[in-house]
C-alpha cells in the first residue's frame, strides 16, 4: 500500500479485470477540471446486480472472457494481423492489467468547484451519477450535468402557502424532514427506475406488472405507485414480495400462475397495460413471461439486463411493442451532454437523465418514494470487501447496501509508492548518470507505448506520474516503477529530481501544460500535437523564446525503416514524389478526438506524424498545403477523417497524403510511396521496406510488429537531456509542421492553395532559431 505524505489519502474501491480480484487502494485525489466539481463521498450505493455481473465476469478465465465478449476477441485479432502478434499482445494485457473503478451512484458535500460551474457552491450537498465519475471512493470528480443538489429539507412559510427550497417549490403539506445523504445516494438507481416508467408512458390508473423485484424494480413500483398505477410485482424471493407490497404494491407474487391470477382477481383484466423487466438474467425467460402477462397491443419495457430472443409468435399475436429503457435517460453515452456540459433544451427533451435525478429527488423530498426501507446493509469504505463478499457470495439476504465515508478528509498531494526494482537493472542504471522524469498522463497511449519504452531505457529514473483521475496513475506508479504518483502537475514541475517531463494528455491541453514546465525551467517531451490551434502555437512559441528545450512525440522519423529510407534517399539532386495512404479505424461521431478543442480533429491530432516524416525524407518543411475532402460541409470537423493533402517542398518534391477511415480495418493502416531519380521505396504499415534502383532489390522486415520509433525517439531525448544537447529537430521545425496541418484544415474550408509561412506565428523565429 501507498503511504500519504499529508494526514489522510484518498481510498478508492477498484477491481483487476484480470483476476476480478477487488482492494482498496489509496490514490491522489481527482484534479477539479472545467465543467465539473470535486465531491467528498458521503454515502455510495453498491448495485448489487450490476456490480455483481461485473465482478463474475471479470473472475472468469481468460478463455471464459473470450466467449462472453466475442466482439473483443475479433478486435484483438484484427490488430494482430495489422500490427502484428506483439503489438496485439501488449495492448490486450495493458487493457486487462488497467485498474476498474466500480459505482456509479453516490452522494456528498462539494468541496470544490471547476471553471464554468455557476449554480453549484463549495459546501453544495449533491448526488453524483455516472461509472468513471460517481465511484466508491472517498472523493471524486463528476460532470456538472451528472450531479444535482439534494434538498436539505422544507420549511413552512408565509408566502401564499409555499414552501421553498433552493431548487423546489410545491405546495406546502406537513413539515417534511431533511433528506440524507444515504437517501440522495439512490439517485442513479433511481432515475434508471423512473426513465423505464417514462420508456413505458404509462397512464393513470393503468395496471403494471414489474417482473423482478431488486434494488430497480422495488423503485419502479413505488414510482408506479406515485403516478397512480396499479401495480403487480413479479419474483422469485418471497421476501422481495413482501417488501414490495409493503412499499404499496397491489399484489406480488413468486409464480407465473399466482401473477395471471391476480391480474383477474386484483385487477379485474385480462393483461397488464405495461409490463418492465427490471430482472437480470441471461436467459430470455422473462421476455417470455412478459409476453404472457401483457395485455393484447401492450408495451413490454426491458430495463434489466436479459436475454433479449423475443417469443415471435406470442408477441405477434399480441402485437405487443417492445421498447428498450436506456439508463437513466436521454444525454446517457453523449459525451457533449456527460462530458462537455451541452444541455438540451427543455423544449424538445423535457427529461433528461439530470432532470430525472432531479424529479427523483424530488420524490424522495415529498416522502413519495422510500428508500431507507430498502436499506438492509451499511458498511465503512475500509470494510467494503466484505460489502462484497455479502453481495457475490449471497452469505444473507439483501436489497439496498452503502458505502460509507468519513468526514474531514485532509487531501495528500501526491502518495509515494513502493515497488519491487529488478537489481539487474538498477545495477544498469549506476554505470550511468541518472535522468529524472515526470511523466503527466497515464491513458491508454502512454501505459501501453511510452511507459514500457521508458522503463526499458537504462539511466531513468522513473520520478512521478500525474493524471487527472488519480487512479490511473497509482497503477502506472506501482506498474512501472515510479516514486510518487500525484493529480496535479505542479507536483513536477517543482520537483527538483525531474530533469525532463513527458507530456502525454489529450492534444488540447499540451501548449498550456508545456508553457507551465518550461516557466518551471523542466526539459520537455510533448506527444504530437504541439497544439489544436494557432492561439496555442503562437503561446507556445512565445513561451520559448528566451529558450528553452522541447522535443516533440513526431515519433515515425525515429524508425529504422524511416532511417533506412532516409538513406536509401542519400545525395538525391531532384525532387521526390510521394504518396503518403492512411487507413485510419473509424471513430464514433462523439469520440473526444473529433473534439476541436480537445483533439483537435484527425488532421491537427494525428496527420502531423505524417507531415513531420515527410519533411524529415525531403530534408525541410513544407511550404504550402492545399486540401480537400469527402462529403459534409467543409467546416464539418468529420469531413477531417476523408481527405487528401498535398504538400510542396522549396525544393520542388510534391506529396499527397491520404487520410480515410473508409477502409476495411483488417487493412494495414499506412504505407508510404517513394519515387525519385528512377528508384522506389516502399514502407508498408512499418513492418517491411523495401527498396528498389536499377534492379536491385533490398527488404527490411519486423517479425513481430511494427516498429514507429517510440523507444528509439524517447531514448534520444533522454540521452539530449543527459548531455545537455539541443534536441536533434529545432522547435521552429516542430512549429511549421503543426501549423501546416491547421493550414490544411484552413484549406479545406476555403478550397484554397495556403501557404505554410512562418511569420504567422508570433515570435516564431525566435523561438525556434536553436
Amino acid at each position: 500500500m501507498g503511504q500519504s505524505l499529508g494526514n489522510v489519502s484518498v481510498k478508492q474501491l477498484v477491481q483487476n479485470y484480470r483476476t476480478g480480484d477487488l482492494r482498496i487502494e489509496e490514490v491522489p485525489p481527482p484534479a477539479v477540471r472545467p465543467g465539473g466539481v470535486l465531491v467528498r463521498n458521503a454515502f455510495s450505493l453498491i448495485s448489487a446486480g450490476t456490480e455483481r455481473s461485473m465482478i463474475e465476469l471479470a473472475r472468469k478465465s481468460l478463455l471464459e472472457k473470450a466467449r462472453s465478449r466475442p466482439d473483443l476477441v475479433r478486435k484483438v485479432l484484427e490488430k494482430a494481423r495489422t500490427e502484428g502478434p506483439l503489438v496485439a499482445y501488449q495492448k490486450a494485457r495493458e487493457r486487462l492489467d488497467a485498474p476498474m473503478p466500480l459505482g456509479y451512484s453516490s452522494a456528498g458535500v462539494v468541496i470544490e468547484v471547476g471553471e464554468g460551474v455557476c449554480d453549484l457552491r463549495v459546501g453544495d450537498s449533491v448526488a453524483c451519477a455516472g461509472i468513471g465519475y460517481a465511484s466508491h471512493a472517498e472523493v471524486v470528480f463528476v460532470p456538472r450535468n451528472l450531479c444535482v443538489k439534494v434538498p436539505t429539507g422544507t420549511f413552512a412559510a408565509s408566502n401564499g402557502g409555499l414552501a421553498t427550497h433552493a431548487s423546489l417549490r410545491y405546495q406546502a403539506a406537513p413539515l417534511v424532514q431533511p433528506l440524507g445523504l444515504d437517501e440522495a445516494a439512490y439517485t442513479t438507481v433511481g432515475a434508471i427506475a423512473l426513465e423505464a416508467v417514462r420508456v413505458s408512458d404509462v397512464r393513470l390508473g393503468e395496471a403494471v406488472v414489474v417482473i423482478g423485484l431488486g434494488l430497480v424494480g422495488l423503485l419502479a413500483v413505488q414510482i408506479l405507485k406515485a403516478a397512480g398505477c396499479r401495480v403487480l410485482g413479479l419474483d422469485i424471493d418471497a421476501s422481495r414480495c413482501r417488501l414490495a407490497e409493503r412499499l404499496g404494491a397491489d399484489a406480488a407474487t413468486g409464480d407465473m400462475a399466482s401473477a395471471v391470477a391476480a391480474l383477474s382477481a386484483v385487477f379485474g383484466l385480462p393483461g397488464a397495460d405495461a409490463v418492465l423487466v427490471t430482472a437480470a438474467s441471461e436467459s430470455s425467460q422473462p421476455l417470455l413471461f412478459a409476453g404472457e402477462l401483457a395485455r393484447d397491443r401492450g408495451r413490454v419495457v426491458v430495463v434489466g439486463s436479459v436475454g433479449t430472443e423475443v417469443p415471435r409468435k406470442l408477441y405477434y399475436e399480441k402485437a405487443l411493442e417492445v421498447r428498450m429503457s436506456r439508463s437513466y435517460g436521454p444525454g446517457r453515452y453523449e459525451r457533449l451532454y456527460e462530458e462537455k456540459g451541452v444541455e438540451y433544451p427543455i423544449g424538445y427533451v423535457r427529461w433528461t437523465e439530470n432532470r430525472n435525478m432531479q424529479a427523483f429527488l424530488q420524490l424522495l423530498a415529498e416522502r413519495k418514494v422510500d428508500v431507507r426501507s430498502l436499506t438492509t446493509h451499511r458498511f465503512a469504505i475500509c470494510n467494503a470487501l466484505d460489502a462484497y463478499a455479502l453481495i457475490t457470495e449471497r452469505r444473507e439476504p439483501h436489497v439496498g447496501v452503502l458505502l460509507s465515508y468519513p468526514e474531514g478528509l485532509q487531501l495528500a498531494p501526491k502518495i509515494e509508492v513502493r515497488f519491487a526494482t529488478n537489481g539487474k537493472r538498477l545495477a544498469r542504471q549506476r554505470l550511468r548518470p541518472q535522468v529524472g522524469l515526470g511523466v503527466i498522463g497515464a491513458g491508454g497511449f502512454a501505459r501501453a507505448v511510452l511507459l514500457p519504452a521508458l522503463r526499458q531505457i537504462d539511466g531513468v529514473s522513473l520520478r512521478g506520474i500525474c493524471s487527472q483521475g488519480g487512479l490511473s496513475a497509482r497503477a502506472a506508479a506501482e506498474r512501472y516503477g515510479f516514486e510518487y504518483c500525484c493529480s496535479d502537475p505542479r507536483q513536477l514541475f517543482d520537483d527538483p529530481g525531474i530533469d525532463g517531463i513527458v507530456i502525454a494528455t489529450r492534444p488540447g491541453s499540451h501548449a498550456a501544460l508545456a508553457v507551465s514546465a518550461l516557466e518551471a525551467g523542466k526539459k520537455i517531451f510533448v506527444e504530437k500535437p504541439l497544439a489544436v490551434n494557432l492561439e496555442q502555437l503562437r503561446l507556445l512559441a512565445g513561451a520559448a523564446r528566451n529558450g528553452g528545450y522541447i522535443f516533440v512525440g513526431f515519433n515515425r522519423r525515429y524508425s529504422p525503416f524511416a532511417r533506412h529510407l532516409k538513406s536509401f534517399l542519400g545525395q538525391r539532386r531532384n525532387p521526390l514524389v510521394a504518396l503518403y495512404r492512411v487507413s485510419a479505424n473509424f471513430l464514433r461521431p462523439d469520440d473526444w478526438q473529433h473534439d476541436i478543442e480537445e483533439g483537435g480533429g484527425r488532421i491537427v491530432g494525428e496527420a502531423a506524424h505524417f507531415v513531420d516524416l515527410l519533411s524529415y525524407l525531403v530534408g525541410t518543411p513544407p511550404e504550402s498545403v492545399w486540401a480537400r475532402a469527402i462529403g459534409g460541409a467543409p467546416a464539418n470537423v468529420f469531413v477531417h477523417e476523408n481527405a487528401a493533402l498535398t504538400l510542396s517542398f522549396n525544393d520542388g518534391s510534391l506529396a499527397t497524403i491520404i487520410y480515410t477511415t473508409q477502409g476495411s480495418a483488417r487493412f494495414p493502416k499506412e504505407r508510404l510511396e517513394v519515387f525519385f531519380e528512377g528508384a522506389t521505396a516502399v514502407i508498408d504499415d512499418f513492418r517491411r521496406l523495401e527498396c528498389l534502383r536499377e534492379g536491385r532489390r533490398t527488404v527490411h522486415r519486423a517479425w513481430l510488429g511494427h516498429d514507429k520509433g517510440h523507444r528509439a525517439e524517447l531514448s534520444t531525448f533522454v540521452e539530449t537531456v543527459r548531455s545537455g544537447d539541443p534536441p536533434p529537430v529545432s522547435l521552429r521545425e516542430c512549429l511549421l509542421t503543426t501549423l501546416c496541418t491547421l493550414r490544411a484544415v484552413e484549406s479545406l474550408r476555403t478550397g484554397e492553395l495556403l501557404s505554410v509561412d512562418p511569420t504567422l506565428l508570433a515570435a516564431v523565429e525566435e523561438a525556434g532559431t536553436a
